[in-house]
């Protein structure tokens, strides 16, 4: 992984929050687990992933 990912996985992972808070608005009430799922697994992957290259572009400064 590389620490020039950082914006892109940092931006993706707020795109997909703003899906699943979207999404969980619209439903009117009819929320199911699956379709909940379906958002928050790449939203957490995409932070995720963003936390890992944010460390690594460090680590790359202190060297």
């Amino acid at each position: 992984m590389s620490g020039k990912f950082f914006y892109l996985y940092l931006i993706g992972g707020f795109a997909a929050l703003a899906l699943l808070i979207y999404e969980l608005i619209t439903a009117s009430g009819d929320v199911n687990g699956r379709g909940v799922l379906f958002y928050i697994i790449p939203t957490i992957l995409l932070f995720y992933m963003a936390y890992k290259t944010w460390h690594v572009k460090n680590d790359q400064e202190l060297m």
